[in-house]
């Protein structure tokens, strides 16, 4: 009967940004495993047999997405498996998503200007301006809570609230563009097409043409 492989826990490595301290930490790992990461700036943490590293707090975060990729790519190199948390990589390629939406913005734009007709206008109109899932009460909802958290951290410090007053006022400028790209919708969607050009009529005593005989 054929054993099936040990597998040892330990011995795969996980780099990834704790989501309550904020600290970039190293889970797993052996002896040779410790060597390399402590190289590369990590702390120990915690011994065997759940062994942990950490990067200093204090350091800049760029520069702890820079040691936590060459460390991962040291440890590789050294025959480990590790797994490296995208937002760490700083090898990675821009976010994916954001350029989805530069992609999204600029082909509305061209639906905007081939528009051949009321009803196509409007469906780029409501795209921007619906109330639910328009672009601009999603963008007024990010400043919202951008708005409610400068006004806390604004207090915290114990700093005057007129930027947090701008921002409140910026969230009522996109409600009301909102509105009224809205009713710029409803008018659009209202106004029937113009009816098509009707055949001209033929002149008056003419008579239809005979053809000739040969």
């Amino acid at each position: 009967m054929t054993r099936e492989p040990e597998f040892r826990q330990w011995e795969y490595l996980t780099i990834t940004q704790d989501a309550r301290t904020g600290l970039v930490v190293a889970l797993g790992g052996g002896v040779e495993a410790a060597g390399i990461l402590q190289r590369h700036g990590f702390l120990n943490a915690s011994p065997p047999p759940n062994p942990s590293h950490c990067l200093p707090h204090v350091m800049p975060a760029d520069q702890r997405r820079h040691r936590a990729t060459v460390a991962s790519h040291a440890l590789m190199s050294a025959g480990h498996s590790v797994y490296l948390a995208p937002a760490l990589n700083a090898l990675a390629t821009p976010d994916a998503h954001r350029q989805a939406v530069v992609r999204y913005l600029v082909q509305l734009g061209q639906r905007a200007s081939q528009a051949s007709s009321c009803e196509e206008m409007a469906a780029v109109l409501t795209e921007i301006a619906e109330p639910e899932q328009g672009l601009l009460p999603l963008l007024r909802d990010i400043v919202v809570r951008s708005t409610l958290t400068w006004s806390r951290q604004s207090e915290a410090a114990g700093q005057d609230g007129d930027t947090a007053d701008r921002l409140a006022d910026a969230t009522d400028t996109l409600a009301d563009a909102a509105h009224d790209i809205l009713r710029a919708r409803n008018h659009a969607a209202r106004t029937s097409p113009p009816p098509a050009p009707a055949a001209p009529a033929p002149a008056a005593g003419s008579a239809p043409s005979r053809p000739h005989r040969r």
